[in-house]
């Protein structure tokens, strides 16, 4: 056993002394370091605001190249964007809808701007309602006077609902452009998942037009599924040919009998679809990329080093340029937007999908701020679980109870647990292509004791009582547990239409008539009172400044509530933006792995479907079954 040595006080002193020197020695260098760390960052990031943006001079075209799907909120963070940017890196790209239609409004007002050129190929164009509000501030941005160009290698018939709105359409001549119509198919599991499987899928549900579970217990839609969504889907069809007729100044009529003679007019066209598409007068004329920048640098400000050889900014530059403006110091009172896009879940949820937990924290947060004087909820969602539903329709109560004005701004798809969470708003603004409605419940419980048999496993034991181990997916589904999960479907039906009835100033019957899980568009939702008014994003805004009495609208300031960033997220996606930040990244070894690693990946239909049904069945505590309010109706 080794005895402590015993100092004397002498030695004691200078042992003191020393660790005293080493401590300040290591607080003095730490300091230093932190120091110089927070020195370094200064610079990068005055480096990054300065170099981030180019100046915009006069003659400018402005380049809408926008690529990835059309969201109303980025599903992944700032830093993660900033980085795969920055290296070029355009998978997973997404493009907000409102900064789409910043730009376009900002550009009709900009003298800098002459003309604006669409190149839409990389647009993953989402539903009818918000491509129809883009559509609508393309015109008015060539109603001002702009010219508005596009030009496409080969476009489809949504992507070309917004080229239809320019002053002239160009089409690469080995590229096509074809009307085929609105369909809507699915896959269906019932013999895969029951004849080969084994796996029992129960479904209870009220409203025999509920139809989004059928996939998974039927080997075909059903009639009353094809009859409401031929419905509804007629309706934005013809829509949309109107649409297309006034910007094109066609007869719709005439564009619908193109579609019944397709093959007739490809063959006579010689299988050209490039030239079908000019003889059926949907584009002006064909041209490849090289002719059109030569004829806009004729046309403007030619530009030897720009990438066409005109001048021009790109979407994404042109949108920092907005940003730049923006004062985070504003101290004028609030119109608060909450995004509610995506699929409906419980707890705290990333952008791109609805937390019934975040979501509400959000709008509690506009409750509490004193500076938000209203709300617009935003909502494009098929709907999702019913508790976490109504977790988000009791805030947006609380909001209304405390004197703040809500009011929901529907987007491309708003139905079930997405009409849930709109329907206590002051007012409910629609396009007329929005899909919405489907006012109903079900409930999915899936049992394996055939599929545990096949591989030679059974389940066995004992309970208490003869409903202790009920629930377990492992044993058959005893009818008398099946009437207890349908008498909880029914009461979800019933908490349905009764809070429907109760915000629509309705009866309940009123409601159920129009309710049974069937769709409508938007057009139809509001003749059947479930819609008050048609209008985008903005009508909403201004509609509830009004009713907040906020006066003009220099007069008050409109802000999106999300998740807070972190502040090294902030810094990161600030210095990623900069021209030197971008040069790094893309000689960075480091950040091309980092990159390659945050590359999401997209499921199949099939895959989505199975992670639906899988995530129905996750158990709830207390509660038979999981009631889910879900519409599979998108486009």
């Amino acid at each position: 056993m080794n005895t402590p040595v015993r100092r004397g006080p002498i030695a004691e002193f200078f042992v003191g002394l020393w660790n005293v020197m080493n401590f300040t020695r290591r607080l003095i260098v730490n300091f230093i370091f932190f120091g110089l760390l927070l020195l370094f960052l200064l610079v990068m990031l005055a480096i990054a605001g300065a170099g981030g943006t180019k100046p915009i001079l006069d003659d400018t075209a402005l380049v809408i190249e926008p690529t990835g799907p059309l969201v109303e909120q980025y599903s992944s963070d700032a830093a993660e964007r900033a980085l795969k940017h920055a290296m070029g890196d355009r998978e997973g790209d997404e493009v907000q809808l409102r900064d789409l239609l910043r730009v376009l409004d900002a550009a009709k007002d900009d003298k800098r701007i002459e003309r604006v050129v669409l190149k839409l190929d990389r647009l993953q164009a989402g539903g009818m309602a918000s491509l129809r509000e883009v559509a609508a501030a393309i015109a008015r941005l060539k109603a001002s006077g702009k010219e508005v160009v596009a030009y496409g290698e080969a476009m489809d018939q949504k992507q070309y609902l917004l080229a239809a709105q320019a002053n002239e359409i160009y089409l690469d001549p080995m590229g096509g452009m074809l009307l085929e119509g609105l369909g809507r198919y699915r896959q269906y599991y019932r013999q895969g998942l029951q004849d080969k499987l084994g796996v029992d899928v129960h479904l209870f549900k009220v409203g025999e037009y509920k139809s989004a579970a059928e996939p998974y217990v039927l080997d075909a839609a059903s009639p009353q599924a094809k009859e409401a969504d031929l419905f509804w889907m007629s309706d934005v069809w013809q829509r949309y040919l109107g649409d297309l007729a006034k910007a094109r100044k066609l007869d719709a009529a005439k564009l619908a009998e193109g579609i019944d003679q397709l093959p007739a007019g490809i063959a006579a066209a010689q299988g050209d679809i490039a030239r079908y598409a000019v003889q059926q007068k949907l584009v002006d004329g064909l041209k490849t990329a090289e002719e059109v920048g030569d004829m806009l640098a004729e046309r403007g400000a030619a530009d030897s080093d720009a990438e066409d050889g005109y001048r021009q900014v790109s979407f994404e530059d042109y949108l920092a340029h907005l940003n730049t403006k923006l004062n985070p110091l504003d101290e004028r009172p609030k119109v608060a937007v909450v995004v509610a896009e995506g699929e409906i879940t419980g707890g705290e949820q990333p952008p791109g999908t609805v937390g019934g937990e975040s979501t509400a924290q959000l709008l509690r947060e506009a409750r509490d701020d004193e500076n938000v004087k209203a709300l617009v909820l935003r909502v494009d969602s098929p709907g999702g679980e019913v508790f976490a539903s109504e977790q988000i329709r009791r805030e947006i109560a609380a909001l209304k109870k405390a004197g703040k004005p809500v009011v929901v701004s529907m987007g491309d798809l708003a139905a079930s647990g997405g009409y849930w969470i709109s329907m206590n708003a002051d007012k409910i603004y629609a396009d007329e292509s929005t899909i919405t409605g489907s006012i109903g419940i079900f409930g999915l419980i899936p049992t394996f004791p055939r599929a545990l048999d096949k591989i030679g496993v059974h389940s066995d034991g004992v309970g208490t009582t003869r409903f202790a181990g009920a629930f377990d997916v492992t044993r058959p589904l005893q009818p008398e547990v099946g009437q207890v999960i349908q008498s909880v479907i029914d009461k979800g039906y019933r908490d349905f239409t009764g809070r429907v009835a109760t915000a629509r100033k309705r009866s309940v019957e009123q409601i159920d008539e129009v309710a049974r899980g069937r769709v409508w568009s938007g057009a139809q939702a509001k003749e059947r009172g479930l819609v008050d008014d048609f209008g985008g994003l903005q009508v909403a805004i201004d509609d509830v400044a009004q009713r907040a009495k906020l006066g003009k609208p220099d007069s008050y300031q409109v802000r999106y509530l999300e998740k807070d960033v972190a502040p090294f997220a902030q810094f990161f996606s600030h210095f990623a933006g900069s021209r030197m930040g971008a040069y790094w990244l893309q000689h960075s070894t480091f950040a091309q792995g980092l990159a390659q690693s945050l590359l999401p990946r997209a499921l199949p239909q099939t895959a989505q479907d199975l992670r639906f049904l899988q995530s129905a069945i996750e158990p709830t505590h207390g509660v038979p079954v999981k009631s889910l309010a879900y519409c599979f109706c998108g486009l």
